[in-house]
């Protein structure tokens, strides 16, 4: 919305630094954060009013991580409406709107409003259920056909046939010069569906998700940009997509009211994003690691994600497969540290580090081509 400031540059020359990127994804982050500091306390307070308290799983399924959530009891849930409605605005105020912009918003709104049925069912019922998975997955499915559609038919051109591209990290070329819609939709589905789910099961400790999300979004701003900078992607042996580089800006304003999050979420914590929060932060981190032509990447960039995810599906299958034996002590990942005596607050941290590190592993792949 801002840049239409930039018409009236002749009159006052430092208007003209609304034409750049890098000043309205700054501009962004810096607002996402501000307007997370002036909503939180209100917002927050509604829900306590409201007594949406998170619900957790009985005594025999958490085991002697019981004790450990007794001192969670009535911490309300859906702090993600926070994340949604910073991160709209200032991407409404300093994006300039585009399709790609307009598809990130279009997946985060739906799996936030997913979220949030999902967490008002919880409230509601008084029960850790919420909304069958059925219902979640056709939700995804429906979002993926709409994204697609829109890239694939209201995108034209050169955009269209750079966007398309599939790209594997270590590789100068792309594996699929362009890949035809048959095989896009599902690709999406898995990449912005996977990412979605695998941040959802993260989120079972103050500050673990949301401090992983936005390390991963700072490394996607960085991609975005270079994607749609021309002399960069070429320098990077990388596709130029117009317009992509606006996603930047979209990265940024994640950044800022993820900060902005985390500063009620950290340990002990005054609020949880729940399902509104951490299913609409991993379909927009899917959905923009697919249209940089980065979603192989994600996988060492979200590394943290990749292991809450594939500790539990290790943990079924071998639950399944080996007579009810398991592999860990319990799933996702970071119950087993639980369970093995960590305190939270250092379990956090320790996995923030090790986010850090997946992110330069994965910036790394720029130049390791």
């Amino acid at each position: 919305m801002l840049t239409w400031l930039t018409d009236y540059e002749k009159y006052w020359g430092p208007l003209r630094l609304f034409r750049y990127e890098t000043f309205r994804a700054l501009g962004g982050a810096t607002t996402a954060l501000l307007l997370g500091f002036v909503f939180a306390p209100w917002l927050f307070g509604k829900l306590r009013a409201m007594k949406a308290a998170q619900s957790f799983r009985a005594a025999d399924e958490l085991g002697v991580l019981t004790a450990r959530n007794e001192a969670k009891i009535g911490t309300p849930t859906m702090g993600g409406l926070l994340i949604y409605a910073v991160v709209t605005i200032s991407v409404l105020l300093w994006a300039r709107l585009n399709l790609y912009v307009a598809v990130c918003l279009l997946v985060f709104t739906g799996l936030g409003a997913i979220g949030f049925a999902d967490d008002y069912l919880k409230v509601a019922k008084k029960n850790s259920k919420g909304l069958s998975s059925r219902w979640k997955l056709a939700g995804q499915a429906g979002l993926t056909f709409a994204a697609v559609w829109l890239l694939y038919f209201a995108n034209h051109g050169e955009a269209h046939l750079a966007m398309s591209a599939l790209r594997v990290p270590f590789f100068q070329t792309p594996v699929i010069l362009a890949m035809p819609v048959w095989f896009a939709a599902p690709f999406f589905f898995l990449v912005m569906a996977g990412s979605s789910n695998a941040i959802n099961l993260t989120d079972g400790v103050d500050g673990l998700a949301i401090g992983c999300t936005i390390t991963v979004a700072l490394v996607y701003a960085i991609f975005a940009y270079c994607a749609g900078n021309v002399r960069i992607a070429e320098y990077l042996h990388i596709s130029y997509v117009a317009g992509v580089g606006e996603l930047a800006v979209v990265c940024a304003a994640l950044v800022g009211g993820g900060l902005a999050f985390l500063w009620y979420n950290a340990h002990p914590a005054s609020v949880f994003m729940g399902d509104t929060g951490s299913l609409a932060l991993g379909g927009i981190i899917g959905s923009i690691a697919f249209m940089t032509q980065q979603p192989f990447t994600l996988v060492i960039v979200g590394g943290i994600f990749v292991m809450e995810a594939g500790s539990v599906l290790l943990q079924v299958a071998s639950f399944k497969l080996r007579g009810g034996k398991r592999i860990f002590l319990k799933s996702p990942i970071h119950h087993h540290f639980e369970m093995l005596g960590w305190p939270e607050p250092k379990l956090v941290i320790r996995f923030w580090i090790l986010s850090v590190l997946f992110a330069l592993a994965g910036l790394g792949t720029l130049k390791l081509r």
